[in-house]
């Protein structure tokens, strides 16, 4: 694998020790530069695939140039550098577009795997430009939000799946956007000018469903007054999303069977057989096979629906995603809410990655709504958000590669992490009051003013 590198860092030796790292296990080609105001005009004149930026340097620190490489060259991966790795530090970085972050000392065969995957992820990106562009709907926003490699991957997926016409099962959890992929596969397919319907089995009542599906003649039973199309016939030539289709009841699967398997259905009371062409996508948050094996599916209605099988991930293995979501969502309510608001507080991202989210996307999108009708403010803070859940209860959430590092180097990370919790909520406990401070902390004033210095923090903010 080929590629350009850029590594910015004012350490000399770090520069010699990272080109040689390079040029020993690796084909790609790298440049370095110690002056980072020198760096930035590089960008300008020479194309990178990944800029290997440390944290704090004189001039520019690692923030500001990856900021910058955003600006003029946005394809390319930064990775940043640090000895003052914090969760804090991973957030920012990741919410302005890091690729990843790496903590000094580290080992050779850590930052190794971190660019090789760097550069892999800008194939991949490059290949998945494309198709995010051709997955919006043509009168709205429809686009599936994120840049993990699980949504990469369920993009690529669905434009594969598109233009086909075999039934698609879209599985996972409620809240992950089925009926989000749903619309996405008929928009994306040569079906895109007709009609989309969607039906809820679990809303419908049994004793109407069917005449809601087929239709009904005149006369077929009480109230039935006059003929009536069914949702089939208003889907013809275009896409019926079947949600929750695990709901449907045994009678009603063995007649969708027929209309998938022979594109022939009845209406209710009717003697006419009418033909349909429909595109089949249906969803379900249940498991399937083990309702076959409590009688409540019909397996050969499985092996018909599941044809192409599309697994949406639910939001906790995908946290990374999160910071994308959250500002999605913070600009499509900043405007219809008609507010001023124009970021979120990095403390509220923290929280907001600490949690499990088991109503996945639906439930943030849910949380940021509340944040931007209740902000008083420019910025959404924690207690906009998640009112009942203070400060001190948000936990760091570590990617899981902190688990392949050395016992000390993951320790240290942690550690850091620590002090800056720690330090943060016992300053707005005692609104800014060092003094006080560290007196409920049992510390040594100085010390306490120490470890506020190293953490870099701002106690201004909480008087």
């Amino acid at each position: 694998m080929e590629g350009r590198i850029l590594i910015v860092d004012d350490e000399k030796d770090m520069l010699v020790l990272l080109k040689r790292i390079f040029k020993e296990k690796t084909k790609y080609t790298v440049e370095t530069e110690y002056d980072p105001l020198k760096a930035v005009e590089l960008l300008r004149k020479q194309q990178f695939d990944i800029i290997i930026t440390d944290l704090k340097m004189p001039k520019m620190d690692g923030i500001a140039i990856l900021d910058m490489a955003k600006n003029i060259q946005p394809s390319a991966s930064v990775v940043i550098m640090t000895a003052y790795a914090t969760i804090e530090t991973a957030i920012e970085a990741t919410r302005k577009g890091a690729f990843d972050y790496i903590s000094k000392p580290f080992r050779k065969e850590r930052i190794l795997i971190t660019i090789d995957k760097a550069m892999s992820w800008q194939k991949l990106t490059q290949e998945n430009i494309a198709l995010k562009k051709s997955l919006r709907q043509r009168k709205g926003s429809l686009q599936i939000i994120g840049s993990s490699p699980a949504i990469m991957s369920i993009i690529k997926m669905i434009d594969q799946v598109a233009k086909a016409t075999a039934t698609v099962l879209i599985s996972g959890e409620s809240g992950t956007g089925k009926e989000l992929a749903a619309r996405a596969i008929h928009y994306h397919s040569d079906r895109k000018d007709k009609p989309f319907i969607t039906i809820n089995c679990t809303a419908m009542p049994e004793q109407i469903i069917e005449s809601e599906l087929f239709g009904h003649v005149k006369g077929s039973f009480t109230g039935a007054w006059k003929d009536k199309k069914g949702i089939v016939e208003e889907a013809n030539l275009g896409t019926l999303f079947l949600d929750e289709i695990g709901d449907l009841n045994l009678a009603m699967q063995a007649k969708l069977l027929r209309l998938l398997q022979e594109g022939e259905y009845k209406p209710v009371g009717g003697l006419i057989t009418k033909k349909a062409d429909i595109r089949f996508v249906v969803a379900t948050n249940q498991n399937l096979k083990k309702l076959i094996e409590a009688k409540q599916f019909r397996e050969d209605l499985y092996y018909r629906i599941n044809v192409i099988n599309l697994h949406m991930p639910p939001l906790r293995d995908r946290k990374e995603d999160i910071p994308i979501l959250v500002h999605h969502f913070l600009k499509k309510f900043k405007s219809l809410n008609d507010k001023k608001m124009s970021t979120i507080a990095p403390e509220a991202i923290s929280a907001l990655m600490s949690k499990s989210w088991p109503g996945n996307v639906r439930e943030l999108e849910n949380c940021i709504e509340r944040g931007a009708i209740l902000c008083q403010s420019d910025t959404i803070n924690i207690s906009d958000i998640l009112p009942q859940e203070p400060v001190a209860h948000t936990s760091p959430v570590f990617d899981h590669s902190i688990y392949t590092l050395p016992f000390k180097e993951a320790k240290q990370i942690i550690i850091k992490s620590f002090h800056n919790k720690y330090i943060n909520w016992i300053l707005q406990q005692n609104k800014g009051n060092i003094s006080r401070a560290a007196e409920q902390a049992e510390l040594q004033r100085q010390y306490l003013h120490r470890l506020i210095k190293e953490e870099n923090i701002n106690t201004e903010i909480f008087k």
